[in-house]
């Protein structure tokens, strides 16, 4: 077994498929960064914001005011030199370096294709993306013509476990025997030309619903499959091009569509290629070619297999919790999980000073934006930390022992809205952490399923 795994490590294979990689998920990468511009993002999301809420383990990282605009400019930045191949390891560092940076300044943003971004980006540190068609084979007169085989495998592991864990996560009662979530979007979509109509009827939602997680499943051992990939790949953009149509979920369908194209052969993206070589870099007399070896191998094979394994096993941490994973969160994030739930919450703090009669219900929209009290409304670990906020603001402002409770009713995926959070417990008592949160009142009803 030894033997095969060190002949599989020396396998050889065209860098194609990584140069266009890098060329796409550098221009979206830079595509998304103005878009956050345009729109305003920077400003509403990360600077105006009273307070941001925090992921566990990261609460140092703060937003940097109006220097959130040099922020972003170097993120740009940086995509477009991956893009173009120029100082490549230097750039690709900076790129995951500041989009992770701005992802934890806020977890009210959190979105499956945000953390996809940050988890690529570090991989593709270890990978030789700027083998061939980069600036820097033209700068320094040397490109190759063969990279390790476990470059690409790694990459296609990774989007295998993406869509695959997406698929199991659908096998539940609530996506599978009620549509639910699908039936109440889909049924919001009335305006669309001839599909609106469609949208309203039982048996779309439920053929949407099925047909989502068979896709999810699939789609994977399809794009593998050589006599099966191109079949596969007008599904990936149908899909996802359907999805982007329907729902707001900004660059993700374009981002799977990319990544897609990793399962297809060296072969196919040379004939790619050799339409834009009359471009100076791309072809020269002057390029050395050879064949790529790293001297840091041995390094970059266990920092990758240590990063892939963990992406295995890390979506299953919510086993370790009881109760409803859709209710209570704990586990949600980080496990590829996409568009499984619907939630909206009403949700109002009472702040108490135990030594006087001084008694605050607190009006959530002086602290918290619109958006950040949508999201807060129904996510224990952010009403948690609102909490604690709370405490300590009004606590420099006279209160001499706060307590801090909260009213919050939630309805998941069209049910009834029940009581989320017991109104009877303190919340500056409780801490965050990896324990279980056993002032979560129970979801009366049980979501059967992985």
């Amino acid at each position: 077994m030894l033997i095969n795994i060190k002949d599989y490590l020396n396998q050889k294979i065209r860098p194609e498929p990584l140069a266009f990689l890098r060329i796409g998920f550098g221009l979206l990468m830079f595509f998304s960064v103005i878009r956050f511009y345009y729109n305003g993002w920077i400003e509403s999301i990360y600077i105006e914001p009273f307070m941001h809420f925090k992921y566990y383990g990261f609460e140092w990282v703060k937003s940097l005011g109006q220097y959130n605009y040099l922020l972003f400019i170097i993120c740009g930045v940086s995509s477009l030199f991956v893009a173009l191949g120029y100082k490549y390891r230097f750039s690709i560092i900076v790129f995951f370096i500041s989009f992770t940076y701005i992802e934890l300044i806020d977890k009210t943003t959190y979105l499956n294709h945000y953390y996809f971004i940050s988890v690529i980006s570090f991989l593709f540190i270890f990978l030789p993306l700027n083998a061939k068609y980069s600036l820097d084979n033209y700068l320094n007169k040397k490109a190759f013509l063969l990279v390790p085989k476990w470059n690409i495998d790694a990459i296609k592991l990774f989007v295998f476990i993406v869509y695959f864990y997406a698929g199991l996560a659908k096998i539940n009662s609530d996506w599978l025997l009620q549509a639910a979530p699908l039936s109440l979007w889909l049924t919001s979509n009335y305006d669309l030309p001839i599909l609106g109509d469609l949208f309203q009827k039982s048996w779309v939602h439920y053929f949407f619903s099925w047909g989502g997680m068979l896709y999810d499943l699939l789609i994977p051992f399809f794009l593998i499959i050589h006599r099966t990939r191109i079949f596969a790949f007008v599904l990936v953009i149908l899909f996802h091009v359907m999805t982007a149509i329907l729902f707001p979920i900004g660059m993700f369908p374009y981002i799977m569509i990319l990544f897609a194209t990793i399962f297809f052969s060296s072969n196919q993206f040379q004939k790619i290629f050799k339409a834009f070589e009359s471009i100076k870099f791309l072809k020269s007399r002057d390029i050395w070619y050879q064949e790529y070896n790293s001297k840091f191998q041995k390094i970059n094979v266990l920092i990758i297999s240590i990063l892939l394994f963990v992406q295995i096993l890390f979506p299953f941490r919510n086993l370790m919790y009881s109760g409803e994973l859709f209710w209570n969160e704990e586990g949600y994030r980080f496990s590829w999980r996409v568009m499984l739930i619907e939630k909206m919450g009403y949700t109002t703090f009472r702040v108490i000073d135990s030594q006087s009669d001084k008694r605050i219900l607190v009006e959530n929209s002086n602290f918290l934006t619109d958006f950040q009290i949508k999201q807060m409304s129904f996510q224990p670990d952010m009403i948690l930390e609102y909490a604690h906020f709370l405490g300590d603001y009004y606590k420099k402002r006279g209160f001499i022992e706060p307590k801090v409770f909260v009213d919050s009713y939630v309805t998941l995926n069209g049910r009834e809205s029940q009581r989320f959070i017991d109104n009877n417990v303190n919340l500056l008592e409780e801490k965050e952490s990896f324990k279980k949160k056993n002032w979560i009142i129970p979801l009366k009803d049980e979501i059967k399923g992985i």
